[in-house]
């Protein structure tokens, strides 16, 4: 199985380039929407972590961000008892899917988290920051705040364009997306 990891900024068309490439997408935000709603264990850890904030189950995304905004300690506790559930789901996607040719990996903090394998073909989604930035401010539950604390955490774009076995440049027009990501294909297989 060839494990293909997206990388790139907030916003810049990662999980849009990773259901494009056609083969079975591990998506880390929507597990994490999944595991607020429907893991209590997970909030019992999150709520003995941060009481003040995290008050009732399912856990509501207002909750967290007012949680991250009033300490930048408590974005890294979320992601430390976040991240061991993604690691979890991980190990089932890729256990269900292990005699796929490709799976590919949608997970923000894919190199911070050391979430990736050594073999990982790594893809960088390359975009231009005006368009990020409108495409940002149009979605319903952007935050500048929250989105200024996860560009601290995460790798600079040439760490991780560095890093990267391809790089995608998102126009965010499907054919010339489709037309990059085919020539990957081409290569790696």
């Amino acid at each position: 199985m060839i494990r293909i990891g997206i990388l790139g900024n907030i916003g810049s068309g990662k999980s849009y380039v990773a259901k494009n490439f056609g083969y079975p997408v591990f998506d880390a935000d929507y597990e994490v929407s999944k595991l607020y709603k429907n893991n209590k264990a997970m909030f019992e850890k999150l709520n003995k972590e941060l009481p003040a904030y995290l008050k009732s189950f399912p856990i509501k995304k207002k909750e967290v961000i007012e949680a991250v905004l009033s300490n930048k300690n408590n974005l890294k506790k979320i992601i430390k008892i976040v991240h061991k559930e993604i690691k979890k789901k991980l190990d089932i996607f890729l256990k269900k899917n292990k005699h796929k040719k490709i799976v590919i990996l949608d997970i923000p903090l894919l190199l911070e988290n050391k979430i990736n394998k050594k073999n990982d073909i790594l893809v960088f989604v390359d975009s231009e920051k005006t368009i990020v930035e409108k495409k940002l401010k149009k979605r319903i539950n952007f935050n500048s705040k929250i989105y200024n604390k996860f560009k601290k955490i995460q790798f600079s774009q040439v760490y991780k364009k560095k890093k990267s076995n391809y790089i995608i440049k998102n126009n965010f027009r499907e054919k010339d997306v489709k037309s990059e990501i085919k020539n990957i294909l081409y290569r790696i297989l």
